[in-house]
């Protein structure tokens, strides 16, 4: 029976290994760009069978199809909203002030706290399923993360903030997952909320992340002469990697 402890350790973890990229581009950044190019294809296939293979069929399992794919699809289109939203401003500030774009940088730290809470309503949904479920998705998240804190700590540097007070305030930022995801775990479990809904709503969340924006990541950058790419080969092995993580998880938890 998964806990709230469940919860609160697994959500941490996760965060950890997210901020692994953020560190290591401070440190050596050499090898964060390199972790960066090889995580996030492995990311965006773990997330893919994240989606098709755990929380679709548990969520229909739970509720009907339609309500879950209805949630999907509502889950699509809010990350989608979000994100224009958060582009748009931040063009705007960007066109409005000096060219440090010092005044963008609470932009930056909200949208990245936003997009860490939106992790934790996956997470969680998963957890009310069970916990090997609820471990799966985490890594799947966390794998998605590290390329992603890469390019906030980026940001964050360039526009002047100091390399202690960007960890500083990506650790605080971390925080919000695990506060939803007790937010989230808690509605679900008093039935306020309906886990198929909620699953749906964490797939939507998950599929948008994997095909508008590390998919078309992986892409970028090919040469037209180019035959080898390495990057194809690790989506499909992250689909393969939590694929068994997940038929694990229902063995073991089943």
């Amino acid at each position: 029976m998964t806990t709230y402890f469940d919860v609160i350790i697994f959500t941490i973890l996760g965060s950890v290994i997210s901020l692994i990229g953020g560190l290591l581009l401070i440190s050596h950044k050499k090898t964060a760009q390199l972790l960066a190019a090889y995580a996030t294809p492995f990311a965006a296939g773990g997330l893919l069978a994240a989606v098709f293979l755990d929380l679709l069929p548990e969520g229909i399992a739970e509720s009907s199809a339609e309500h879950v794919l209805m949630a999907a699809l509502a889950g699509l289109l809010i990350f989608f909203f979000l994100e224009r939203f958060l582009r748009w401003f931040h063009h705007h500030h960007d066109e409005a002030h000096d060219d440090r774009g010092a005044t963008s940088r609470p932009l930056i730290i909200a949208g990245n706290t936003l997009h860490n809470a939106l992790d934790g309503v996956a997470i969680a949904a998963a957890f009310l399923v069970s916990v090997p479920i609820g471990i799966v998705t985490t890594i799947a998240v966390a794998a998605h993360e590290i390329p992603r804190e890469i390019g906030d700590f980026g940001l964050l540097l360039a526009r002047g903030m100091s390399r202690r007070g960007t960890i500083l305030v990506h650790i605080a930022s971390s925080f919000a997952t695990t506060f939803v995801a007790l937010l989230t775990f808690w509605l679900g479990g008093s039935n306020n909320l309906p886990i198929g809904f909620l699953l749906g709503l964490s797939a939507g969340f998950m599929l948008y992340i994997a095909t508008s924006d590390i998919i078309p990541a992986i892409h970028h950058d090919v040469a037209d002469d180019q035959i080898f790419d390495v990057r194809p080969i690790l989506l499909l092995l992250g689909v393969i990697v939590v694929g068994i993580g997940i038929a694990a998880a229902r063995h073991f938890g089943a």
